[in-house]
């Protein structure tokens, strides 16, 4: 070592502490996507040694057989949930911002649901969404609405609501806090200068509060909008994509391709096709996002 240049000891420092996490990356990341990719292409069917190639037929299967392209539009209520809790995050971040009396117990109280095990929630949701002795339709009936009573996971209506709500219930606190350590980053005397203009609470927030935390929204939104496309353990635990296949959900239909009927190119290829629309989510939300700030 003596004889070597100090540029070289850096460069072999440099090099032998990265050998091992980067050998362990290319073992468990790179490969087995770049084989997935290739099996995308193929009829592998998970167990034979050999898998015959078959092109873009996986491909065209997932787009022209509804039984999986029309699994999309199940995941539908999760984005319209997922859009609504960001929403409500934020305004409970503002609201506890605020000198408000009691405002980190509701933080907690909040925050809690997020470090609960999603299957454990699942199990959980299970007791308040059962059709007779549910603690959901026990309180319409206690309020006197006892029309709205009914089986919350076997109307093919309302099931993937049902299955959202909780996902909300779960991640709004978790969103809520992201929110509120933007919100206590944000300069105080920026708000000093706004009260001294007069400017109210409400004209504050949207011309203050909301163009500064952007970015911090637009992370948020694309968590919760890739996590909509991805969900799956709620419909698994609590319906198995019932009823009537209802609520399947894109991943849920992947992992019954590959495990159940044993297709492991065509699954594959669903999670080509699913990770090819989280892609193309994310730069529709940068071009709207950049866009709306180039015009401000």
């Amino acid at each position: 070592m003596g004889s070597m240049s100090y540029r070289t000891q850096r460069l072999l420092i440099i090099i032998g502490f990265l050998a091992v996490p980067l050998a362990l990356l290319c073992i468990f990341t790179y490969y087995p996507a770049i084989r997935m990719v290739y099996l995308s292409f193929t009829d592998y069917n998970g167990y034979s040694a050999n898998a015959e190639w078959i092109g873009l037929d996986n491909y065209k299967t997932i787009f022209t057989n509804p039984d999986f392209f029309g699994v999309f539009l199940n995941q539908i209520p999760y984005v319209i949930v997922g859009v609504i809790q960001n929403f409500v995050a934020l305004m409970f971040a503002i609201i506890l911002n605020s000198k408000l009396r009691g405002r980190n117990f509701f933080r907690v109280m909040l925050f809690l649901p997020f470090i609960m095990n999603a299957v454990a929630v699942s199990f959980m949701f299970q007791y308040v969404y059962d059709t007779t002795q549910g603690s959901l339709n026990l309180l319409l009936g206690f309020l006197g609405l006892e029309s709205l009573q009914q089986s919350w996971l076997g109307n093919v209506n309302i099931v993937n609501y049902s299955l959202a709500s909780i996902g909300f219930w779960r991640f709004m606190g978790y969103n809520m806090v992201i929110y509120l350590a933007a919100l206590q980053s944000l300069p105080s005397d920026m708000y000093e200068a706004a009260k001294i203009d007069g400017a109210g609470r409400f004209r504050t927030i949207w011309s203050l509060t909301l163009p500064n935390m952007t970015k911090i929204i637009q992370l948020n939104m694309f968590l919760t909008l890739s996590g909509a496309l991805s969900v799956f353990e709620y419909p698994f635990v609590l319906t198995k994509g019932g009823p009537v296949g209802a609520s399947e959900t894109f991943l849920l239909k992947t992992l019954e391709t590959a495990f159940q009927f044993n297709n492991f190119g065509l699954a594959s290829a669903m999670s080509i096709v699913l990770l090819i629309f989280v892609i193309i989510l994310l730069v529709i939300q940068n071009a709207v996002i950049e866009g709306r700030d180039k015009n401000k």
